[in-house]
């Protein structure tokens, strides 16, 4: 209840204060008679006052390319004839290319691109198919330099032609080797259409230790092993056949073979660790038979100094027999003495006799040993692969048992512990050297 009795003081004090605006306000609506009467007039033909809300529409004033197409595909051999348009009076504005590809075009008033991928520009390595060639594009305003655009298009070019891709390794097709010999070649792709991507290889006869080739340049490595050709192959050589396969993303394959024929050889590897032996044995046997030599020496010289002596006495005893027979006193001890030098004799023969057999033995023995080192020296290998191993090591083979057929009487001795260092020096000490030394008459 106070609550409307305030409302209804505070419209009377408002009505009190503004009275005649409020009564102006409700004069100036219009009646409903005279809005009918300025409607008949209206449709009599009266002037209707024109609408003066104006009507907003959006007007183009960025500048932009109407029909650019993003992405171009041409065939080789064809003709691109592409008019651009802009949203604005083309005869102010000017057209420009950058990165475009040989032979492109643009015109720079009308923004013409013109394009004949001749195949020639192929051919010669200038432009190539499936290649995306991103091209700069752009359209300037010749008086205003802020109005522009830089936009760009990619252009691809494909050929039906289709050029078959071809694996070619480095190699004839028809290779002679030996065994023992490394195989090395590289295995190239001649490129066409399509290019290859991965290479397999085939093998007609089982290969150990080889480098396997998967794409294209990639090298193939083969040692020809020593036993490649069996021993009951008598041809001596053997045919090996590789094949390698290449193959582009669509499955399409190309073939290249080669055709080995590996050919019987030495097997330097053990004929090397053969000779080696063939030496080492060669060895021993001329330090054996230093030692015998020694021994026999030992023996000759032994009983030339009893000889030696036996003869000295004799000797003596005759000189002394003939001095003393030429004296009165001892007249009968010089008689006696020259038969006691004639007794010595057969003594001497009968306790030291002549030892020619060792004597020849020993002589036998030195001369067997100079030629045995003499072919040592003369069958030395030369170089790291000496392609005469199997005729040096069968000349030293062949040596060695001539000699052990010339010396089958005279044993052979264990070295007793001497050094070949002892048994060199007493083999080529002075003394030796000149008892054994051939005298020319």
């Amino acid at each position: 209840m106070r609550l409307y009795k305030f409302s209804g003081v505070l419209f009377l004090l408002i009505a009190a204060a503004f009275p005649s605006s409020l009564f102006a306000q409700r004069d100036t609506l219009p009646k409903r008679d005279s809005l009918v009467a300025d409607l008949r007039r209206d449709t009599l033909g009266a002037q209707v006052k024109p609408d003066t809300v104006p009507l907003v529409r959006d007007i183009d004033t960025v500048l932009r390319i109407t029909n650019l197409n993003p992405y171009i595909t041409l065939h080789v051999d064809s003709t691109l004839n592409y008019k651009l348009d802009i949203n604005k009076d083309p005869s102010n504005y000017y057209w420009f290319l950058r990165n475009a590809p040989v032979g492109l075009k643009i015109n720079k008033d009308n923004g013409l691109l013109t394009f004949k991928a001749d195949k020639s520009f192929f051919l010669s390595g200038r432009l190539k198919y499936d290649n995306n060639y991103k091209v700069s594009l752009g359209v300037q305003n010749l008086k205003n330099p802020q109005e522009k655009v830089d936009t760009f298009f990619t252009l691809l070019f494909y050929s039906t032609e289709i050029l078959a891709s071809r694996v070619k390794p480095t190699v004839n097709d028809l290779l002679f080797i030996d065994e023992g010999d490394t195989l090395d070649f590289k295995v190239q792709c001649e490129a066409g259409s399509f290019p290859i991507e991965t290479i397999s290889m085939l093998s007609s006869i089982p290969l150990k230790n080889y480098k396997p080739v998967n794409r294209c340049d990639d090298d193939f490595m083969w040692v020809a092993p020593y036993d490649f050709i069996k021993e009951g192959d008598t041809t001596r050589q053997r045919l090996l056949t590789l094949k390698f396969i290449g193959v582009n993303k669509f499955q399409n394959k190309d073939t290249a073979t080669v055709r080995i024929y590996v050919r019987n050889a030495l097997n330097y590897p053990l004929r090397l660790e053969e000779y080696n032996k063939t030496v080492k044995d060669v060895k021993l046997y001329i330090l054996q038979l230093k030692y015998a030599f020694k021994e026999l020496d030992k023996k000759v010289r032994k009983t030339k100094n009893t000889r030696t002596t036996f003869d000295l006495a004799s000797g003596s005893t005759a000189l002394g027999g003939t001095i003393f027979s030429t004296t009165q006193e001892k007249k009968t001890l010089g008689t006696i003495l020259p038969s006691v030098g004639v007794a010595l004799v057969p003594v001497k023969e009968a306790v030291s006799p002549a030892k020619t057999y060792e004597q020849n033995s020993a002589s036998l023995v030195r001369t067997s040993i100079r030629r045995l080192e003499y072919s040592l020296t003369d069958n030395v290998l030369l170089g790291d692969r000496d392609p005469e191993i199997l005729l040096k090591s069968k000349k030293l083979k062949d040596d060695v048992k001539q000699i052990q057929v010339q010396l089958i009487d005279v044993p052979t001795l264990d070295t007793n512990n001497l050094s070949e260092e002892e048994l060199n020096n007493y083999f080529n000490s002075p003394k030796v050297n000149k008892k054994y030394k051939v005298t020319r008459n």
